[in-house]
């Protein structure tokens, strides 16, 4: 059971705030050792808290990022995590700079303790800030080949999202994504070789590290093998040991080598390493505390990936499902599906000796420990007026589209579309599809095109797009001699595939057949396996400002291509392929 509450948490607050500031640093590096003269302080306010409160520390629900009057419900609902439940910390979704940091204070100020904020801000702050600065996925940095871009990757992540007042991200995925079929890594990945995914998660750690942010590495132990969404059912990775040990953990052990604070766990089960237990690797010790902690000797803080996926919650409930994942290894529960509930079967578990107090106790400290190396106790706030000079700043996006330039790949142009499109400006139709982002999708790269020359006829397709807007398109295709089809496919939660529709895929083959035509990809790069008559072939990876800046300038020979595959795209072109021009 708890030790008597030798302090009150007002006074162990106060006797933090005056100890001394060797581990405020900004520089993190992996978790050392607390210097020893803040540890009677951290020791006075741990004693000050009871248990719910102790098991609450571990535990970080969700909120979304937008703007929200104090009496919102769904702020109010906020609210009461951080003041009656006394969570450890927050999860932050989308919304503007500005928003995202006023919501942020608000809870700071509310809370007893400093929370810990966290967001995914995989491939850069823009992410999650409407506003940050965008930049190419992880496939299209790998495709630079370049360390030092993941590592600027890095750097900008954390300068922006320390910003707004976000101190851990969710990233970088350290998965390689061996299967092309894998409906929810895709280009999240930095792609296929282990050991370029392994240098490049490295040098990002490092990158956002060495800036102020704490990173994560997920999701552990690789879920790039599976053709499965996580957030519907669990995937089964069917590789045994030395495969695992091989590919999927070479990126994990050089994260753990570049001193990463955190492991995400994925909702995967690997029935060859497991046994018979069934369980996915988030509520399984024999993942989390055999491999990670006792065969890769990570001594960080391990964090579940979100618990109220259907891979998860669906089974075992919320509280059950925090107290295996705890069981597991865990130290922080992220986003159970009642944080209330969650805590109440922690508590549980923990008075009837389910969970030693020995073993609580060691997961608190290191989220208290390092809440005060984030400098949390001295100030856990931010200023709004200094927002604007960071986040989205010009710096930041000159960096970003030197980077997109590097990251544009040529896989195929036997045609000599794309080469006839740099030699001179055209007469062309820009198709565009996209989903969530329809109405977006190809206005920078149009607006770029008519920058250098192209007279562009601009039509928009989208998965509701029936026959009538089909033949639309095809009647404006007629027009021009030559046609660029701008395609955004991306990963989505419960979508559980990454397929173009099969009308939008024969209008793009029978245009290939007939017209001088180019196929730009805005994202997943397999759908080339669906247009067996696409010719010229250009990867530009997001559909972001950047990427298709850089796509629209790579059409307009501005800039040379040198981007090289950092997958294979079967059946013709292998890893490290690219045309150079």
């Amino acid at each position: 059971m708890p030790r008597s509450h030798t302090l009150s948490l007002s006074l162990a607050l106060l006797v933090l705030a005056a100890a001394p500031v060797a581990a405020q640093a900004t520089h993190i590096r992996g978790l050392p050792p607390p210097h020893t003269d803040d540890s009677l302080a951290v020791e006075q306010l741990l004693d000050s808290l009871p248990l719910a409160a102790r098991v609450a520390q571990l535990v970080m629900p969700w909120i979304p990022g937008g703007y929200a009057a104090s009496d919102d419900s769904a702020f109010t609902v906020a609210q009461r995590w951080v003041d009656s439940l006394r969570v450890g910390g927050i999860i932050v979704s989308i919304g503007s700079p500005l928003d995202i940091a006023s919501r942020l204070n608000r809870l700071q100020l509310r809370s007893p303790l400093p929370l810990l904020m966290a967001s995914d801000l995989e491939s850069g702050s823009s992410f999650r800030l409407n506003g940050g600065t965008p930049f190419p996925s992880n496939m299209g940095i790998a495709a630079t080949g370049r360390e030092e871009d993941a590592y600027e990757v890095g750097r900008v992540t954390a300068l922006e999202g320390r910003a707004v007042g976000i101190h851990l991200t969710f990233s970088p995925v350290a998965d390689v994504n061996n299967n092309p079929e894998n409906p929810i890594i895709n280009t999240r990945s930095f792609g296929e070789d282990p050991a370029l995914v392994a240098r490049l998660v490295a040098a990002t750690v490092l990158g956002i590290q060495d800036h102020g942010m704490l990173a994560t590495a997920k999701h552990f132990p690789g879920h790039g093998d599976t053709g499965t969404d996580s957030h519907i059912t669990v995937p089964v990775i069917g590789a045994g040991w030395s495969r695992l040990d091989s590919v999927e953990l070479m990126p994990f052990r050089a994260a753990v080598g570049a001193g990463v604070s955190f492991v995400m766990s994925g909702h995967l089960v690997l029935p060859k390493l497991q046994g018979e237990s069934g369980r996915p690797a988030t509520l399984d010790p024999a993942i989390l505390t055999g491999v990670l902690r006792d065969s890769l000797g990570f001594q960080g803080l391990v964090v579940t990936d979100a618990l109220d996926m259907g891979a998860v919650v669906q089974k075992y409930g919320a509280g059950e499902a925090a107290v295996l994942a705890f069981l597991a290894g865990s130290d922080l529960l992220l986003m159970p599906a009642d944080p209330g509930q969650a805590i109440s079967a922690m508590t549980q578990a923990v008075e009837s000796g389910r969970v030693t107090y020995e073993r609580l106790e060691r997961s608190v400290r290191r989220v208290v420990f390092l809440k005060w190396r984030l400098g949390l106790f001295r100030q856990r706030t931010v200023p709004l007026d200094s927002i604007p000079e960071i986040v989205g700043g010009a710096r930041f996006q000159a960096s970003a589209r030197d980077i997109a330039t590097r990251s544009i790949v040529l896989a195929s142009d036997s045609t000599g579309t794309i080469d006839s499109l740099r030699a001179a400006p055209r007469a062309l139709t820009l198709v565009t599809y996209g989903e969530d982002n329809a109405g977006s999708v190809g206005n920078v790269l149009a607006r770029q095109l008519r920058a250098t020359g192209h007279r562009v006829t601009m039509f928009r397709l989208w998965p509701a797009s029936g026959p009538e807007s089909l033949d639309s398109a095809r009647a404006l295709i007629r027009k021009t001699p030559y046609v660029v089809f701008a395609i955004a496919v991306r990963t989505k939660e419960n979508k559980g595939h990454l397929n173009i529709p099969e009308a939008l895929a024969r209008l793009v083959d029978e245009t290939s057949r007939r017209r001088r035509t180019a196929i730009v990809s805005l994202g997943s790069p397999y759908i080339a396996s669906q247009l067996e008559h696409a010719r010229s072939y250009l990867l530009a990876w997001s559909a972001n400002s950047v990427s298709e800046w850089a796509a629209g300038r790579a059409l307009s020979t501005l800039v040379p291509i040198t981007g090289r595959l950092p997958v294979r795209l079967p059946p013709a072109f292998p890893v490290g392929y690219g045309l150079l021009r």
